[in-house]
């Protein structure tokens, strides 16, 4: 009878840990604690193979080999089972020296595992190996990573607070129940083989030790559904159920007598009825999170929609009394009202600046919204963009003269074709551009110059200015982004206008690139306008 169930404690068992371990590792392989579990389902696996390799073998030679391997390889999954702990646990690696230390432990294996110091001699009378020496330092490296385990453990447990605790108590109960059956039923048989050497039932516990792995794996796939442990969710647990019941429900195979098959049928019966209860509870839990996540989708959508009606409706109101300021303004400054003391002038004028940076706010607010909601227009016509870029560089020329900057517009060396572009938006993408360049370079100059590729006709604006910084490239065309430097030159910027340039020159088909060496080495912009315009009016 004990034979069906060495059987029915080796095969499922291993078979179960090490489908487990390749399944993690496929689901999770990014993730080191995955890597570790994995580790520990192989060496578990091929210790199971040499323990049954030792109560079926009868030969003595295979029997001694194999012998000799049992006691480092139980070693090593105690080994793994602690380093396994500490990954999952801290979320990263030990570190070399904790590696190093561990590995020093395993350097007296390699010289005398097949001595006699290991085992001395293969005694036919009761069919076992004799062991030496060797042992009394197994069991020391046994016990010392048992202690080493729950000391880690018991220090995690009372430095954790909240639910994350509660995790770490789950987990513990699992691993140190693995471990005590692993190791305790191990170390107890050797010790009875030690007080009764004649007899044939010393080993008898060991058998025992295998049970530990399947309550580690219940553990673990605890935390995989209720704390996403691996971050594996519903397949994973499904696969992990369907394998246990599988594996359990072949041992009939090898339960001959009805002991052992009442034995298997209520090991099948509770693993069914544990699974079947955990895929429910997964499904539902999944089920909830999605009818939560829908819900909150679907208030984030009315919230976006408001918020982006509120901002159309806002820029709306703000530019039209805004346009109408800056015209009066524009009037009274070239005397329409009569003549302006220099005083007033100076004073109107600051106004006026004020109000059109104000206007250009609220233009590139709508312009958000519009490119967020997707009801940006498009009117494409054929352009000259040797004209487009004309005009814009006769917007800008007072405005770098009064900075004492050197402003070019260097003519193409071949004339360029006409392109099918909103003239528009793509006049508004270059100011921007020019207008950024001119704001942020305090001296040298700005040069505007063209060039041409298989798909694009490439306009570039190259400035002499702060340049950009690899950490500010990171977020150069996000909203609301702004970087140090050029907020200190410039506290009135709102960080959108490159963000409103890209979106626009994507849906115009084209592409804006930029090149900066880092700070204060200037900076180059390339706004690629496609040869073949598009034939939609919508972005």
């Amino acid at each position: 009878a004990y034979m069906s169930l060495i059987y029915y404690s080796h095969i499922p068992t291993a078979l179960t840990a090490l489908l487990l371990g390749i399944f993690i590792l496929i689901k999770a392989r990014n993730i080191l604690a995955s890597k570790v579990f994995f580790a520990i389902s192989v060496v578990f696996a091929i210790w199971s193979a040499f323990d049954l390799i030792l109560w079926t073998t009868s030969d003595g030679r295979g029997m001694m080999f194999f012998w000799a391997l049992v006691s480092p390889t139980e070693n090593l999954v105690a080994c793994f089972t602690l380093y396994f702990a500490y990954v999952f646990l801290e979320k990263k690696d030990a570190t070399l020296k904790m590696k190093f230390i561990f590995a020093l432990l395993f350097i007296p294996y390699l010289f005398l595992t097949h001595t006699a110091y290991n085992l001395t001699h293969f005694d036919i009378s009761v069919c076992e190996a004799k062991q030496g020496l060797l042992i009394y330092y197994w069991m020391f490296i046994e016990v010392l990573f048992f202690v080493l385990l729950i000391s880690y453990l018991l220090k995690k447990i009372y430095q954790t607070q909240g639910k994350r605790k509660k995790q770490i108590i789950l987990f513990s109960i699992g691993t140190i129940l693995f471990l005590t059956s692993y190791s305790g039923a191990n170390i107890f048989s050797s010790l009875m083989a030690f007080i009764y050497p004649n007899s044939l039932d010393n080993w008898l516990a060991s058998i025992y030790s295998l049970f530990g792995m399947p309550i580690f794996m219940g553990f673990l796939a605890y935390l995989i559904v209720h704390y996403r442990a691996f971050r594996i969710r519903f397949m994973a647990v499904q696969a992990l159920v369907f394998t246990l019941i599988i594996l359990i429900a072949s041992q009939f195979a090898f339960a001959q007598s009805l002991t052992n098959q009442i034995l298997t049928g209520v090991t099948l019966l509770l693993a069914l009825v544990f699974g079947l209860t955990l895929i429910e509870s997964v499904k539902f839990e999944v089920r909830r999170k999605t009818e939560e996540l829908a819900l909150a989708n679907s208030r984030l959508r009315k919230l976006d929609n408001a918020k982006s009606e509120f901002i159309t409706i806002a820029s709306h109101k703000l530019r039209t009394p805004m346009t109408a300021i800056k015209g009066f303004l524009s009037m009274l400054l070239e005397g329409a009202y009569g003549k302006l003391p220099d005083k007033h002038k100076d004073i109107l004028n600051k106004v006026y600046l004020s109000n059109d940076r104000l206007i250009t706010l609220a233009e590139d607010l709508l312009n958000v919204s519009k490119i967020e909601s997707g009801k940006m227009e498009f009117v494409f016509e054929k352009a000259d963009l040797q004209d487009i870029a004309q005009e814009v560089f006769d917007t800008f020329f007072i405005a770098a003269k009064e900075k004492n900057l050197t402003f070019t517009l260097t003519p193409p060396a071949s004339p360029l074709p006409e392109v099918t572009t909103d003239r528009k938006k793509l006049r508004e993408v270059l100011s921007d551009i020019v207008d950024n360049a001119i704001r942020y370079t305090p001296e040298g100059g700005v040069t505007i110059s063209f060039s041409q590729d298989d798909a694009h006709i490439n306009i570039s604006i190259q400035d002499t200015g702060i340049g950009i910084s690899e950490e500010e490239a990171l977020s150069l065309f996000t909203k609301f982004s702004r970087g140090k430097d050029v907020s200190r030159l410039n506290t009135e910027g709102n960080g959108l206008s490159l963000h409103v340039t890209r979106s626009i020159m994507e849906s115009l088909g084209g592409r804006i690139t930029f090149h900066s060496e880092g700070k204060g080495k200037g900076t180059t912009f390339v706004v690629g306008v496609p040869m073949r315009g598009r034939r939609d009016k919508r972005g």
